[in-house]
């Protein structure tokens, strides 16, 4: 099993800034996001990124480009499933509060599954930026993005799909809190106080 943090994105809601690098309690949100990986998969994850500086933001790092430019998080994941031949577990470099707990059942599910994807409140109903993939998504994403789909969940009707149920997904936090993203100045502003609120709580 490999892990995967995915940092394609151009961050166009940041002002262009690496959205990972920025600052949630004193640690930048990729360092999280690398930690949680490693602590639920036992090595450090590939580093999904188109940046020419990705290289220099973790030198500990595989970092691989995207093997489709412009498929956008579709192609993102693609990167992933292709680059190893493992199955891997995905996450989005922007989403702090993703507990290494959930990433070990997401793997775990892959024994039965080309693809573990946790239910959410999101609009998709599902969290494909935070979810395991076997080497049986790589074909039918590649069909996907052929044909000009780029929806992060495009291919889920070609291969085996697992829906973890919220029930389950809530055993690891607040779906609200596990979930949540930096895309913007504000919402950095919510992370960083929502994580003083988890740091300061009792359990």
């Amino acid at each position: 099993m490999r892990g995967a943090v995915l940092a394609g994105g151009g961050a166009t809601r940041y002002g262009g800034l690496p959205k990972g690098l920025q600052v949630v309690g004193a640690m930048r949100i990729l360092d999280r996001v690398v930690a949680a990986l490693h602590d639920a998969l036992g090595e450090l994850p590939l580093l999904v990124a188109n940046d020419p500086q990705a290289a220099g933001w973790r030198g500990d790092l595989q970092v691989v480009p995207d093997r489709e430019p412009g498929a956008g998080a579709l192609g993102g994941i693609l990167t992933a499933v292709a680059t190893d031949p493992r199955p891997v577990v995905c996450v989005a470099w922007d989403m702090p509060f993703v507990p290494a707990s959930l990433l070990r059942q997401l793997a775990s599910g892959l024994a039965d599954a080309d693809a573990v994807l946790p239910a959410s409140g999101g609009r998709r109903g599902v969290e494909p930026m935070c979810a395991g993939y076997g080497p049986g998504c790589r074909r039918p994403i590649e069909v996907a993005i052929a044909a000009g789909d780029l929806r992060a969940i495009a291919f889920h009707s070609a291969v085996r799909t697992c829906i973890l149920p919220a029930a389950e997904v809530a055993v690891h936090g607040d779906p609200s809190t596990l979930f949540f993203n930096v895309n913007t100045p504000h919402d950095l502003t919510q992370a960083d106080a929502l994580w003083r609120r988890l740091a300061s709580s009792p359990s």
